[in-house]
């Protein structure tokens, strides 16, 4: 199996499963990994998820052996988004699975990222879908299908600017260069860096610190920060406001907790 799944509780590791591909993506990859999120998404009982790549290497992109098999006039046109697509969030049959697999889904959970080595080409789009992305001291970021003229098609240049500014990704698109772990820390291409050997263990440890939260306010405040890119501050505020009132009554349950005693003075460690 190339994809496997460890569930934890209500935290889910999706591990991809192709090291001595360096977990390029293939087509059948793409689809299990893609099936993985589409149930993670689905089940109620689950409430994060880790992406971690086994052997050593996040993702090392679109598989290049299976790219130079395709010889149609318009490879890969199964894979087109219809331009009008039906309503929804993006995970219905109306519109097809990137490449890499999920990366045109919208979850409505979180998604760690828990990369080691290679997150390059699309393996670096997939990252970028993620929520959070933890590095070892051994990761890396690039662009490395520059040097063959395969363009970023999984959300690389939609997500990375939204990142780290326009100017910082053009660089890293244009020149395809290696962008180590302490260099996306600083530009705000991950949030943490960590030692080797233990990325899996700090997301996983990350993950169990989210899931303790009341889930329904957490979901809609991530909901929040996504949708809100390219909206004016006003229509951004009113859909803020709609968005997150129909979970309020989660939130006056907490309010009598805090009340009764627990949670006084930041502590995150007694709130139920």
């Amino acid at each position: 199996m190339t994809v496997t799944i460890d569930r934890q509780g209500e935290i889910w590791t999706i591990v991809h499963n192709r090291p001595e591909a360096r977990n390029a993506m293939d087509p059948d990859s793409a689809d299990a990994l893609q099936e993985a999120f589409l149930a993670f998404d689905a089940d109620e009982r689950a409430a994060v998820a880790v992406l971690y790549g086994a052997g050593g290497a996040f993702c090392a992109g679109w598989d290049l052996k299976y790219g130079a098999s395709l010889e149609e006039d318009e490879p890969l046109s199964e894979l087109d988004i219809p331009l009008l697509p039906a309503g929804g969030r993006g995970n219905g049959a109306e519109i097809p699975r990137g490449g890499l697999g999920p990366t045109r889904l919208e979850l409505d959970k979180p998604v760690i990222a828990a990369i080691a080595g290679p997150a390059v080409a699309g393996g670096m789009e997939l990252a970028l879908w993620c929520d959070i992305r933890i590095m070892q001291e051994d990761a890396y970021f690039g662009v490395y299908c520059r040097r063959w003229g395969i363009p970023l098609l999984d959300g690389g240049t939609v997500r990375l600017p939204r990142l780290v500014g326009q100017g910082r990704a053009l660089d890293i698109v244009l020149t395809g260069r290696r962008v180590d772990a302490a260099e996306a820390l600083r530009i705000g291409l991950c949030e943490y860096v960590v030692e080797n050997g233990t990325v899996r263990e700090h997301a996983e440890a990350l993950a169990r610190r989210i899931a303790v939260f009341p889930q329904a306010c957490l979901r809609a405040d991530r909901r929040s920060v996504h949708a809100q890119h390219g909206l004016p501050m006003r229509d951004a505020l009113i859909q803020e406001w709609y968005n997150g009132r129909p979970v309020l009554r989660e939130g006056l349950e907490g309010a009598r907790r805090f009340r009764d005693g627990l949670g006084r003075h930041g502590d995150f460690s007694r709130i139920r």
